[in-house]
């Protein structure tokens, strides 16, 4: 071969070996990245198994479009993967759902002249969406009956005229827990365009309606009130008479309640649920007769939970779970026998799933270390999950930073697991700053798939040279009941010793160095990233604490969970020991605080009062031993939900955290930010 020649072929093998995000060149992974992700957050198979609706969370463009949430839009996919949109722009679509005969996807929104949410039908092959259902306010989830001819719709009744007007006169007072409204139970005749709905007299406040397949009853989750306390701990799993609203049966389910689903005979009723009143979280896979009976635990002893649960046929429930940091599909007789794996726990990770008319075909939410959630399908023929979508394909041309499952052992011996995110130019031998990310809950985890969004670093911080942690500490989820146990009745105790472990563990692994070490982490992850730049603030050269508790006996006075808060984490009243409370705070280890702390917050926060914020800031700065800055979002509650808030962020967190473990310390960096347009 002429040597000119063999150059060509040898380029041309080198650069079709490259893909295009690791081509010398490529773009890396940036802040103006994050705000312009887009997922999807929700699918509905049509009965058919041919096509697949679904939500996708559209982000606005910073410093471009009006400020608010993502939108929420409706799109389409086949099995070939052609996607169409169906509903999109400026819209906030929610609750899809196909009709029956699969000619129609229906979803609520807010359209045009709407003054509330409404209920939509759409034609399954494109067109114009139709109103079939309003209401006097928001429709916030609905069924169709098995016939087409009805629809049940949960909703609060309307203020009554007196109270409007007085509101119109200033008198806009709240009686704190007494004055929130109950959502109630409606049934609507569809084709009678003008027929007043009918209240069901259901006695507290309702979510999660289904037609039972005789379209003569409905089950849904029954709470005493409208509460967030009582939604967390006090649903019960009721069948009511779809006519007269009399109560047929309500199970005996202890604590959180999940998803619920009925049998395809309405015989039985499957749901996910918490195996007593203190379990963290309803990870325990439940069975009951629709007509009454006592629960069965399908799953009893799993190590694992269960986090979506569908039919497949009659007798065979279907159940997406957690498996420490991957997912799995499986499926079980509803007698608890034949437990069956149909996906195993690798690859991407997957969510929510909708199952086809003949239970051969299943749709899910799936991610993975290289694109956030989109649609995946796995069939009889195909379980391993095929991905249909690509809402994101400018990350083809990004490089993104290796992620691997890390096991490391606690100093009491116990195993754990976490997620990796190596530096994306990583040299071997060169130690690096390690940023820590804390989850939140405790009761939550943290997957091996997309890592990466406004409050977590993840691939930005790994482009810029630093490895992020993702440690799944003891009283996470995904190992069973017993583990999320462990941390209860004993906050900032071993759960948090977990973390310095973790940290450890990357250092003498020659990663890590010891001295640039930084931790963040929002709710729970925030108390944990208060505890290490105080308590264990000798360890950690920096801290971003976003919705985070720095003072637990006030937190449970200010909290809007207080019953979950001593059910299911602190498992005694504050009055019983303060001083152990107090001991366990943030604020009682001031004097050891050495770590600069950018603490960020929404001021409209009611699930860890915006106060935790406050007055760790205040003890902090008077002080005066190390940099410490306080910023509130006005607007936002437990997490930020508006485009703006989340840019700025994203943007003050890496530039703290890059001041500290990569720059040059010392004073803090300016508090004016930049806002480069994604």
């Amino acid at each position: 071969m002429h040597s000119t020649a063999r150059r060509r072929l040898v380029l041309l093998v080198v650069l079709t070996a490259l893909s295009p995000a690791s081509a010398f060149g490529a773009a890396t992974f940036t802040s103006e990245h994050v705000a312009k992700l887009r997922g999807v957050s929700a699918v509905a198979l049509s009965p058919d198994g041919e096509r697949i609706a679904y939500l996708l969370s559209s982000p606005r463009r910073p410093l471009v479009d009006d400020d608010g949430p993502a939108w929420a839009e409706l799109h389409v996919v086949g099995r070939d993967g052609v996607s169409r949109p169906f509903v999109t722009g400026e819209v906030n679509v929610s609750r899809l759902a196909w009709t029956k005969d699969g000619r129609s996807i229906s979803f609520l929104a807010k359209r045009g002249k709407d003054e509330h949410r409404c209920l939509y039908v759409i034609p399954a092959e494109g067109g114009e969406a139709r109103r079939v259902l309003a209401h006097g306010t928001d429709i916030v989830s609905y069924a169709f009956s098995p016939d087409g001819r009805r629809v049940a719709f949960l909703a609060t009744e309307e203020k009554p005229k007196e109270r409007k007007e007085a509101e119109k006169k200033g008198f806009t007072q709240e009686v704190v827990d007494e004055s929130a409204a109950p959502v109630r139970i409606w049934v609507a005749s569809i084709p009678e365009a003008d027929a007043k709905p009918r209240l069901l007299d259901v006695k507290g406040s309702a979510s999660d309606i289904s037609w039972s397949p005789s379209g003569s009853r409905l089950a849904v989750a029954i709470a005493p009130t409208s509460l967030v306390d009582d939604d967390y701990m006090n649903r019960k799993v009721t069948v009511v008479d779809a006519e007269t609203g009399k109560v047929v049966m309500q199970a005996a389910n202890p604590g959180k309640l999940g998803a619920i689903a009925w049998s395809p005979d309405g015989r039985s009723l499957a749901y996910a649920s918490a195996a007593d009143r203190s379990d963290p979280s309803p990870g325990r896979l439940m069975a009951v007769p629709a007509a009454g009976g006592e629960p069965k635990d399908l799953l009893p002893g799993y190590a694992g939970h269960v986090s979506s649960v569908a039919w497949q046929d009659a007798e065979t429930v279907m159940y997406v779970a957690d498996e420490e940091v991957q997912t799995t599909l499986a499926c079980v007789r509803r007698d608890g026998t034949g437990n069956k794996t149909l996906v195993s726990p690798e690859g991407p990770v997957f969510g929510s799933v909708d199952v086809s008319k003949d239970g051969l075909s299943v749709a899910m939410t799936c991610h993975s270390p290289e694109h956030p959630s989109e649609v995946c399908l796995s069939t009889q023929e195909s379980p391993k999950p095929r991905r249909l979508t690509n809402s994101n394909p400018w990350l083809a041309d990004v490089r993104l930073a290796r992620q691997e499952v890390v096991t490391w052992k606690a100093r009491d011996g116990l195993s754990l697991q976490g997620i990796l995110v190596r530096p994306l130019d990583e040299k071997p031998g060169v130690r690096v700053p390690l940023v820590l990310t804390v989850h939140g809950g405790p009761e939550g985890h943290d997957l091996n798939g997309w890592l990466t969004s406004y409050s977590n670093p993840g691939q930005v911080a790994a482009a810029r040279g630093m490895a992020v942690f993702y440690p799944n500490y003891r009283g996470s989820t995904g190992r069973g009941v017993a583990f999320s146990k462990m941390g209860q009745k004993d906050p900032a105790g071993k759960e948090f010793d977990d973390l310095v472990d973790a940290v450890d563990h990357l250092i003498a692994a020659g990663l890590v160095d010891k001295a640039k070490v930084g931790v963040t982490g929002g709710s729970y992850g925030g108390y944990a990233t208060a505890w290490c730049a105080t308590r264990y603030s000798d360890r950690f050269a920096a801290g971003v604490m976003f919705v985070g508790i720095s003072d637990l006996v006030s937190k449970a006075g200010t909290t809007d969970i207080p019953e979950e808060e001593y059910l299911v984490h602190a498992l005694r009243h504050p009055w019983e020991n303060w001083t152990f409370l107090l001991d366990r705070s943030p604020i009682a280890h001031l004097s050891k605080a050495r770590t600069p702390l950018l603490i960020l917050d929404g001021k409209d926060d009611p699930r860890v009062h915006p106060s935790q914020s406050l007055v760790l800031y205040r003890y902090l700065k008077v002080r005066n031993q190390a940099p410490v800055r306080l910023v509130f979002y006005p607007g936002e509650r437990h997490g930020n939900a508006r485009a703006a808030s989340r840019y700025d962020y994203n943007l003050r967190m890496l530039q703290w955290l890059e001041h500290y473990l990569k720059g040059p310390g010392g004073a803090m960096p300016p508090y004016e930010i930049d806002y480069p347009a994604p």
